[in-house]
């Protein structure tokens, strides 16, 4: 796993670039909004293309609040919104308490009367009106191709090679749920870290329950930093559990319509985590808790029924759309899957290849692939510093020119070793792709 580039020294080296790449991102956009890196990638559990790149963008205009919460005591230059949590769990109506003192035109088109005198945030015709203004700055937008919405966010490629999904939020009070949270009885995380992730508050995004009537109305409760949070404190056994099992879902389960989600394969790890000891998760162990992490699966997909991390009353599942033909395919795949471990994991295309592979081309490959994906995020992390300090970015830079320089030798490194292979991929441009997938 180490070689593949999911080793703990790599995992937290993408943690602290992908941070510190946050932090850029903010200085430029000001107090507009705050933008923050979220998902596999804030986790440092993907390569840079491996995945798709979940950017949340938080309005710094508006805050939601819960019921028993002294609105008194909130800046008034901020819209507030009060959540109506009697919908379905994890999920709430967002009621406008006041207008802000600052001019919120994202909001403007999305109010509506419920025809008892209060105003409701929609959070589809806030989608809409993102998406709308989103539209209005093409110059930030060069290169780029809008794919079709997916839940809250607003997914796009850009240079046909980067896969982002761009999420909206508000920031949300909610203590009462994560007191919640904080006072379950538990084995994982310590103390210090449920604080952290109490401190770290709750977001409402633009979505609402698949099943419910109204869904056009509903927010959906996250706690996207405190996740983050949660899973960079998983230890190395953990969070290969967490990888593995993601390739299973992707290469063997192969959902068409996310059914069943990499977010659900989190949800399993961190329950894991919470309810077993920690000394329990050791590298000898880890084939242990992979066989228990996919039995957990099977359950869940048997019962329909997974409980959400943070919101236990949430289910993961519940219309998800899964008929009972996937529910059969899935528990039966799964069944055989356990009855052949550990063997199908080393089947798995990934951890085959890493396997079967002679040791060091192996090495030499894997190394040149983690400089490419650190030199790459190295590179996005000056080009903001640039545009922050000139307002344009500056390629004659010396440290840019430095790392194109570096990566232009890698690529040649490797395309040379292709052509002596008789690899029939020699294009410069689909090699980086490849290393960095």
């Amino acid at each position: 796993m180490t070689r593949l580039g999911y080793g703990e020294e790599m995992r937290r080296w993408r943690v602290a670039k992908y941070r510190e790449l946050d932090r850029m991102y903010n200085k430029i956009l000001c107090d507009v909004c705050t933008l923050f890196t979220a998902g596999s990638k804030a986790e440092g559990l993907t390569r840079f293309l491996e995945s798709d790149i979940d950017i949340m963008t938080v309005a710094n205009s508006a805050l939601c609040v819960e019921a028993g919460i002294n609105l008194h005591t909130i800046q008034d230059d901020i819209a507030l919104f009060r959540m109506d949590t009697r919908v379905y769990p994890g999920h709430c109506k967002l009621f406008l308490e006041r207008q802000g003192s600052r001019r919120c035109i994202e909001f403007e088109k999305a109010f509506c009367d419920n025809g008892y005198g209060d105003v409701l945030l929609s959070s589809s015709l806030y989608l809409d009106e993102i998406s709308t203004i989103w539209s209005l700055f093409p110059q930030f937008r060069e290169g780029m191709v809008d794919a079709e919405r997916a839940g809250p966010s607003l997914p796009h490629t850009s240079g046909g090679v980067v896969h982002m999904d761009k999420v909206r939020a508000l920031r949300c009070s909610c203590p009462s749920i994560l007191d919640r949270w904080a006072s379950r009885p538990r084995h994982w995380p310590s103390p210090v870290i449920v604080q952290k992730v109490v401190s770290l508050g709750a977001y409402v995004t633009p979505v609402g329950f698949k099943g419910s009537e109204f869904k056009h109305m509903e927010w959906r409760i996250c706690f996207n930093t405190g996740e983050t949070e949660l899973v960079n404190n998983l230890n190395d056994t953990q969070a290969k559990v967490y990888v593995i099992l993601k390739m299973i879902l992707k290469d063997k389960l192969k959902p068409n319509n996310k059914e069943i989600t990499s977010y659900v394969l989190k949800n399993i790890v961190l329950w894991q985590a919470e309810r077993n000891p920690q000394l329990q998760f050791h590298a000898r162990s880890l084939c242990h808790w992979l066989h228990d992490g996919l039995r957990e699966l099977s359950t869940a997909i048997v019962k329909k029924h997974l409980p959400y991390y943070m919101i236990p009353e949430r289910n993961l599942l519940e219309a998800c759309g899964m008929n009972d033909v996937l529910q059969r395919k899935w528990v039966a795949g799964i069944t055989d899957m356990l009855e052949d471990f550990p063997r199908v994991v080393l089947r798995l295309p990934k951890i085959r290849k890493a396997i079967v592979g002679s040791p060091e081309p192996m090495l030499w490959f894997s190394s040149g692939r983690m400089e490419l994906e650190m030199l790459n995020l190295e590179w996005f992390i000056r080009k903001q510093e640039c545009l922050f300090k000139t307002r344009d970015i500056n390629y004659s830079d010396f440290t840019v020119q430095a790392i194109e320089r570096r990566i232009a030798q890698i690529i040649t490194e490797m395309q040379l070793h292709m052509l002596l292979d008789g690899s029939s991929i020699i294009q410069r441009s689909d090699i980086f792709k490849r290393m960095l997938m």
